[in-house]
């Protein structure tokens, strides 16, 4: 009941079947909904594939960690909003975190230096003073694609 309490979507007893383990998986694939996916996100100078976990700044491919893209799909995902460190923390290291800021702190660094012109004077990642940290975009130059929102400045190149 704890893991239910705690988040979990289901679980197994031991001992179990494979029948039954396969059976609950196919459950847990049919509440799942292809829609639920985050939509790609492009700028004058960042695209974001979520679907392909493809990562373009100015017109180059970029390297990231797989915790690098977790918290920037956290952040994309809640663009605009300001996101507390503990927030940001357990969505991508799990539940037990919230206090490590260090971990935090170095994969927005990190970040920053793959994906803004200008680290030191960031436009997209942007620190929230004793909160956390917010994705921003002028929304004159950016869109989401198949998503709710849609500007017509900037252009998704096929």
């Amino acid at each position: 009941m704890a893991a239910l309490d705690a988040g979990a979507d289901d679980y197994v007893v031991k001992p179990f079947s494979i029948e039954e383990l396969l059976a609950r998986i196919r459950a847990a694939l049919r509440r799942y909904s292809p829609g639920d996916a985050l939509p790609s996100f492009v700028s004058k100078d960042l695209a974001i594939n979520f679907e392909t976990r493809q990562v373009t700044v100015r017109d180059s491919d970029v390297h990231l960690t797989p915790k690098e893209y977790d918290v920037l799909k956290h952040l994309v995902a809640n663009q605009g909003k300001p996101l507390t460190h503990r927030r940001l923390l357990q969505a991508v290291w799990g539940p037990d975190y919230g206090e490590e800021t260090d971990s935090l702190r170095v994969v927005i660094n990190q970040l920053r230096k793959k994906l803004e012109a200008e680290p030191a004077r960031p436009k997209y990642i942007l620190t929230e003073p004793w909160v956390g940290y917010r994705f921003s975009a002028s929304s004159r130059e950016c869109r989401q694609i198949n998503g709710a929102k849609e500007m017509t400045d900037t252009y998704l190149r096929g």
